[in-house]
């Protein structure tokens, strides 16, 4: 367990300066959620920020190992057993340089994941960690939790690969995601009952897309429709297709972006895209991350350039706390 110390800001940000979450999710298992998760914590704490990776996935956590660490003995499990109470007890000195990691070890499987109350306690603690950056890396799968988690983070990026499995699960989460957040923003039993037939996708009212479901909701509440489109046009997923091959797979990305915006009245961000690298089965064999064990990796490159746009969008400049890779062309 990392000492109870202080950790200066690397940048001048103030001490009581809430971090800004960024949620990881993918909706499926095997697409590199974890290897992005964790390479994207160590490239924020590269760029000089104060980062926590926490791995939420109870049931198959592997940050750790990802970050080049041992199985700790204390984990978020821990917490959702009320065994700690205080997240900051479970923060774990990780080897990269200004970069800490909460756990997921040994959780019990007959109860893996925090209650609703649980979570909303949860999350607030997270707020208050000591650091610019909480990156949460979440399970696979649209399971409650995972989707909560999801959805209160100030950035939430959805992690693909060009496969038709991934982006059949992208979508499949993207929905979830999307009728939940719309569940917490109406107010009317009679609205909330509309968006759970929605989420059947056979539902006897013909509603297939959240464009139809607007519709519907607008007819039965106008005010609860106003809600209902500020809903939307608060949700923003950003992309990342992960396992790149060729210019046919980093079109992907544009090409879920426009479908989001066509068929689901939803606007999403390319944030972009990790190509296949060798040098990534490399630095996972090692138990280090890509940016740190392989630097000038294009896929630590890729890495570096998104992180760098994630600090674009909390509008807080960074710098370098050491030479790093050259930069690419933008997309």
């Amino acid at each position: 367990m990392a000492q109870d110390r202080e950790w200066a800001p690397q940048h001048g940000s103030p001490r009581d300066r809430r971090p800004r979450v960024i949620a990881i999710g993918g909706g499926k298992g095997g697409i590199g959620k974890t290897l992005i998760s964790a390479n994207l914590a160590a490239a924020l704490a590269r760029l000089g920020s104060r980062v926590v990776a926490i791995d939420t996935d109870l049931e198959g956590a592997n940050l750790h190992t990802a970050l080049g660490m041992s199985a700790p003995s204390t984990s978020l499990a821990d917490y959702v057993a009320d065994r700690e109470r205080d997240l900051r007890r479970l923060l774990l000195d990780t080897p990269v340089p200004g970069l800490r990691l909460i756990a997921a070890t040994h959780g019990n499987l007959d109860s893996a994941q925090p209650k609703s109350w649980s979570r909303v306690t949860m999350l607030q603690q997270i707020r208050e960690l000591p650091a610019d950056y909480a990156v949460v890396d979440l399970g696979a799968g649209t399971h409650p939790s995972v989707i909560d988690y999801f959805l209160v983070g100030d950035v939430g990026v959805l992690v693909m690969t060009p496969e038709p499995t991934s982006v059949e699960n992208a979508y499949a989460f993207l929905r979830a995601a999307f009728y939940r957040r719309l569940r917490h923003a109406v107010t009317s039993d009679a609205v909330r009952d509309i968006v759970n037939q929605a989420m059947d996708q056979k539902n006897d009212r013909g509603i297939r897309t959240p464009l139809d479901l607007m519709n519907a909701v607008q007819q039965s509440s106008p005010e609860d429709g106003e809600r209902f489109v500020a809903a939307m046009r608060s949700f923003r997923p950003q992309l990342v297709v992960n396992g790149v091959r060729t210019a046919q797979d980093i079109r992907l990305g544009f090409t879920v972006r426009s479908v989001c915006r066509k068929y689901f009245g939803l606007e999403a961000d390319y944030l972009g895209y990790v190509n296949w690298d060798d040098a990534v089965s490399e630095a996972v064999r090692s138990r280090a991350t890509i940016v740190e064990s392989h630097p000038r990796s294009d896929a630590a490159i890729y890495v570096m350039r998104i992180a760098r746009k994630l600090m674009g969008l909390s509008n807080r400049p960074a710098r370098p706390r050491a030479a790093s890779a050259p930069e690419r062309p933008a997309l």
